[in-house]
C-alpha cells in the first residue's frame, strides 16, 4: 500500500514538473537602451506571442518547459531571432539592431520639438492614443494632457468638437499632419469632423504649448499639434475595430498593411464609419473616412504618398441650450418670446420657437427641428513626401500637398424677409408677398495646395534647420434658396442670393540652431518670416460689399537655454514672438464705420525644470503670454447687427503648469496635471445694444477674465497592470469655473465640473489571430451635470440688463465597448 501511495506521488511529481508552465518577461531597447514601445514578440510557432508596452516592457506566460526561438520585429530594426532555453521564469532583454533604412520620424523632425528644445510639450504614441479610440474625437482623447479643455457640441464627443489649450481654440492653434498646415487658410480653424477616426491612422502626435517651434501654416497663437500619420509597419496585418455604445454611437474600422515587400515597398490602407445619435435631441453624426498610404523605403531614401479623405452629415446642434431652459425659468423663456429674440420681424416665429422650448427637456434642448438641419463637406488630402539622406551630416525633406472641401449646410429660415436675400416683394395669386418660409443652403467649395521643404545639418554640437512653404487658398462662398414644400409656389429653381472669394497666400521661411556651448547648455534659436496677402471679393450673406485687400509681413523670432543639470535634472527658459493676421469673419464682420481689425502679436515666456527618476518623474512649466491687440468679443456689433472682434490693447496669460507620474508598484501608476493660471484683459470696455436708445451703452470694467479660460484645470490617471491580459484606469478631469464672455459677469460662466471614468481592457492571444482586444469605457460615471461650452448676448432695455444665450449640455453615466482583432 505504502508502495502504491509513494508510486502515485512520483507520478502526480512526474506530473507537476512535465505541465509545469513558466514567465519570460523582459525589456526591448534599442542600440542606445530605450524601450521600444509596440514591438512584436514570439515563441517559435507564433502561439506564444505579446507586444511591448509603451516602456518597451514584455511578458509571456503559460510556457511549457523546453527549448525555444524568441524572434522580435520592429519597424525600423533588424528582426532578431534568438535561441533559449525555458526551465523556470525567465528574464531576458532584448537588443535590437537599426536597420539600414530610413523610418518615416524623419519627415516631421524639422517641426517637432527634440529633447533638448526649450519648451513645453508632451508626446503622445500610438499606444497612448490607440487606449481610448472607441469612436470619440481626437479632441476627446487629448482631454487628459496638461491645460487642456475639450467641448462637444452633440454632447458625448462625436461630432463637432471642439480644444482649448491654455485657453486658446483652434483658431489659434497650429495643427499640422507630416508638417502639413490643417487649419483652414480663411478661418483659422480645423474641424475634426471632417476627419473621421482620423487618430486610428495617426503614428504620434506632439502638443507644443506655447509660441512653440515655427511650423507651415498659421503661426501658433497659443498651442500647436503636430501629428505624424502612420509610420512603417514591418509585417503584413489586418485588423478590425468595432464599438458601440450610448447614444447608439457605433464605430467600425478596418485596416490592412502589406508590411515591407521586397525590402522596400509598403502599403496601408483604412476605411472608417461613425455613428452617433448624440446625448442633444437631433444631434446625430454620420461620418466616413478613408485613409490610404504607399510609400519606398531605402537606407537614405523615403518616398511616401499619403491620402485620407473623409465626409460627415451632421444634424445641426450649433445653439445650444438657453439658460433660462435650463434652470425651467418660465417668466424667462416668456420672455424669449415677448422680446422677439427668435426673429425681429415674424410674431409666428417667436411663438413657434417657444412652444417648442417649453416643451422640451431642459438638458436635450435643439432649437433646430427641420428635417434636414444638417451639415454636409467632403474633404480629400493628398500629401507626396520626400525625405533624402545626402550624407551623415545633411539630411533634406520636401512634400507636396494638395486638399479639396465642398459642401453646404441647409437650413430653414422660417418667414423669411425676402430683402433680406436681395428680392423685391413678389406677387402671388394677386397678393404681394415679402416674408415666405425658405429652404437655405451655404456652399464652401475651396482648394487648398503648396510645399513645404527643409533641410538639416548636424555636425558635432550643432544642428541647422532651414525650411519654409508656400500655400495657396482658393475658396468659393455662395448660397441659394432652394426649391421646397415651403416655397414651391415662388421658387422652381435654385436662387443664388450671393458669392463670394477668398484667395490667400502664405509664404513663410525659417531657420533653427541648435547648439550645444559647453557640456551641459545648449542654445535654441529660431527665426521665421511670414509673408501672406489675402484677397477677399464679393457678397456676403448678409448682402454687404467684402471686397478688400490686406498683405502682411512677420518676423517671428525665437531664442532659449536648455540646461541638462544632471542625467535626471533638466532646466530650460525660452522667449518667443508670434504674429497672426486677422480671420475671414474679422473682416467680413467689421463694422465699415469703426477702425479695421489690425493683427495681433504674442510675447512668450517659458520657463521649466524636469525631472525624471526610474519611479517618479516631475516637470514644473511656467508662462506668461503677452498679447498686443487681441482680437476678443467686446459686444460692439456691425451695421447689419452681427458681433465683431475688437482689437484690445493689452491682455496676458500666465501661470504654472505641473506635470508628475509615480510607479506606485510594479503593475500600479499614477499620473497627472494641473495648471494654475491668470488669463486677464487690461482695461476692458464692455459695449451693451440698448433696445431704448438703439445705441450702444459703453461700460469701463477695468481688468476681467478672458473668456474660456479657467484658473484651474487639471487631470489624473490611474491605471493597473493585472496581469498580461488585464489592464485597468481611472481617470479624473477638473475643469474650473470660465466665463462665456470677457466681462467677468458671473450670471454669464460655465460652473466649474469634475469629470471621472473608467477604463478596462482584457487582451487575449488566441491561436487563430495575433490579437484580440475587448475594452469596456465608462465615461462621467457618478453623473456630473455640467455644460463645457457657451455663448451670451447682452440687451438694455427699460432700465435693466437682458441676455440671451446658449448652453451646450454634456452627457451623465454614459459607455462603449469596443472589440478589436488583429491579424
Amino acid at each position: 500500500m505504502k508502495r502504491r501511495f509513494l508510486g502515485l506521488l512520483l507520478m502526480c511529481i512526474s506530473l507537476s514538473i512535465v505541465s509545469a508552465q513558466y514567465r519570460l518577461t523582459g525589456k526591448v531597447l534599442d542600440e542606445n537602451g530605450y524601450g521600444l514601445p509596440g514591438a512584436y514578440i514570439k515563441l517559435n510557432d507564433d502561439d506564444l506571442r505579446t507586444i511591448s508596452n509603451s516602456e518597451g516592457n514584455y511578458e509571456i506566460g503559460n510556457i511549457k518547459s523546453g527549448e525555444y526561438i524568441v524572434s522580435v520585429a520592429y519597424m525600423g530594426f533588424q528582426t532578431l531571432e534568438k535561441p533559449i532555453s525555458i526551465y523556470s521564469d525567465l528574464k531576458l532583454n532584448l537588443l535590437l539592431q537599426s536597420k539600414l533604412i530610413m523610418t518615416d520620424e524623419v519627415l516631421v523632425t524639422a517641426i517637432r520639438a527634440e529633447k533638448n528644445t526649450p519648451l513645453a510639450y508632451t508626446n503622445l504614441s500610438k499606444s497612448e492614443l490607440q487606449k481610448n479610440n472607441l469612436g470619440q474625437d481626437l479632441p476627446i482623447l487629448l482631454s487628459l494632457t496638461p491645460s487642456v479643455v475639450v467641448s462637444s457640441d452633440a454632447g458625448a464627443g462625436v461630432g463637432y468638437t471642439g480644444i482649448r489649450i491654455r485657453g486658446t481654440d483652434a483658431s489659434r492653434i497650429n495643427i499640422t499632419l507630416n508638417g502639413i498646415p490643417l487649419n483652414d487658410a480663411e478661418s483659422h480653424g480645423v474641424w475634426w469632423v471632417n476627419m473621421p477616426d482620423i487618430v486610428s491612422s495617426v503614428e504620434n502626435i506632439q502638443i507644443q504649448r506655447g509660441v512653440g517651434t515655427s511650423s507651415n501654416g498659421s503661426g501658433a497663437f497659443g498651442a500647436s499639434i503636430n501629428m505624424q500619420s502612420d509610420g512603417l509597419e514591418p509585417q503584413s496585418y489586418g485588423e478590425v475595430s468595432t464599438s458601440l455604445g450610448s447614444f447608439n454611437t457605433k464605430k467600425v474600422t478596418l485596416k490592412a498593411g502589406s508590411g515591407l515587400l521586397q525590402n522596400h515597398w509598403a502599403f496601408d490602407g483604412r476605411f472608417s464609419n461613425i455613428s452617433s445619435d448624440g446625448y442633444v435631441d437631433r444631434a446625430s453624426s454620420d461620418l466616413v473616412s478613408t485613409y490610404f498610404s504607399g510609400g519606398y523605403y531605402a537606407a537614405n531614401t523615403i518616398v511616401k504618398a499619403v491620402y485620407f479623405a473623409g465626409h460627415e452629415k451632421t444634424y445641426q446642434a450649433w445653439y445650444g441650450v438657453p439658460k433660462v431652459r435650463l434652470e425651467d425659468d418660465q417668466e424667462g423663456m416668456l420672455r424669449y418670446k415677448d422680446d422677439w429674440l427668435w426673429s425681429s420681424k415674424s410674431e409666428r416665429v417667436n411663438q413657434i420657437k417657444y412652444d417648442e422650448l417649453i416643451a422640451s427637456n431642459s438638458r436635450t434642448y435643439n432649437y433646430y427641428t427641420y428635417d434636414n438641419e444638417t451639415d454636409n463637406y467632403w474633404q480629400d488630402n493628398a500629401q507626396l513626401l520626400f525625405s533624402q539622406k545626402i550624407n551623415t551630416n545633411l539630411h533634406f525633406n520636401a512634400a507636396l500637398h494638395y486638399t479639396h472641401g465642398q459642401g453646404y449646410y441647409e437650413s430653414l429660415k422660417l418667414d423669411g424677409l425676402l430683402e433680406d436675400f436681395g428680392l423685391n416683394q413678389l406677387i402671388v395669386n394677386g397678393q404681394p408677398v415679402d416674408m415666405a418660409d425658405l429652404v437655405l443652403q451655404k456652399w464652401l467649395n475651396n482648394d487648398f495646395y503648396g510645399f513645404t521643404s527643409s533641410i538639416k545639418y548636424n555636425i558635432n554640437k550643432l544642428d541647422v534647420i532651414l525650411g519654409g512653404g508656400w500655400n495657396k487658398y482658393d475658396g468659393h462662398h455662395y448660397g441659394y434658396i432652394i426649391p421646397s414644400a415651403y416655397s414651391n409656389t415662388l421658387f422652381t429653381e435654385n436662387y443664388e442670393w450671393y458669392r463670394g472669394t477668398g484667395k490667400k497666400t502664405d509664404l513663410n521661411a525659417y531657420l533653427k540652431v541648435n547648439y550645444q556651448l559647453g557640456d551641459h547648455i545648449h542654445f535654441f534659436t529660431d527665426l521665421q518670416y511670414r509673408k501672406i496677402e489675402h484677397d477677399l471679393s464679393g457678397i456676403d450673406d448678409d448682402l454687404r460689399n467684402i471686397s478688400q485687400n490686406h498683405k502682411f509681413e512677420f518676423f517671428n523670432p525665437k531664442a532659449g537655454l536648455f540646461f541638462d543639470v544632471t542625467a535626471q535634472q533638466k532646466l530650460f527658459a525660452s522667449v518667443g514672438i508670434a504674429s497672426r493676421e486677422p480671420n475671414r469673419s474679422n473682416y467680413t464682420d467689421a463694422n465699415p464705420s469703426a477702425p479695421a481689425p489690425v493683427w495681433e502679436k504674442l510675447v512668450d515666456y517659458e520657463m521649466g525644470y524636469q525631472f525624471n527618476g526610474s519611479i517618479f518623474q516631475v516637470a514644473v512649466n511656467g508662462f506668461y503670454m503677452d498679447y498686443k491687440d487681441q482680437l476678443v468679443l467686446t459686444g460692439q456689433i456691425n451695421d447689419v447687427g452681427s458681433a465683431v472682434m475688437t482689437n484690445v490693447p493689452q491682455s496676458y496669460r500666465a501661470g504654472v503648469e505641473l506635470i508628475g507620474a509615480v510607479k506606485l508598484t510594479s503593475k500600479l501608476t499614477l499620473q497627472g496635471n494641473a495648471t494654475f493660471s491668470k488669463n486677464k484683459i487690461k482695461s476692458f470696455v464692455e459695449y451693451v445694444d440698448n433696445w431704448d436708445t438703439w445705441e450702444s451703452d459703453a461700460t469701463k470694467l477695468g481688468d476681467t477674465d478672458l473668456s474660456f479660460s479657467p484658473s484651474l484645470t487639471g487631470s489624473a490617471s490611474l491605471t493597473y497592470h493585472l496581469n498580461k491580459n488585464i489592464d485597468l484606469g481611472y481617470f479624473t478631469n477638473y475643469v474650473g469655473r470660465q466665463f462665456i464672455d470677457n466681462t467677468s459677469n458671473h450670471n454669464n460662466q460655465l460652473d466649474a465640473y469634475w469629470l471621472n471614468n473608467f477604463k478596462a481592457d482584457f487582451t487575449f492571444m488566441p491561436k487563430w489571430t495575433k490579437k484580440v482586444k475587448a475594452s469596456l469605457l465608462v465615461n462621467n460615471i457618478f453623473g456630473e451635470v455640467y455644460e463645457s461650452n457657451g455663448w451670451v448676448y447682452s440687451y438694455n432695455r427699460g432700465g435693466m440688463r437682458y441676455t440671451m444665450d446658449g448652453y451646450f449640455p454634456q452627457a451623465g453615466r454614459n459607455f462603449l465597448v469596443g472589440l478589436t482583432l488583429l491579424f
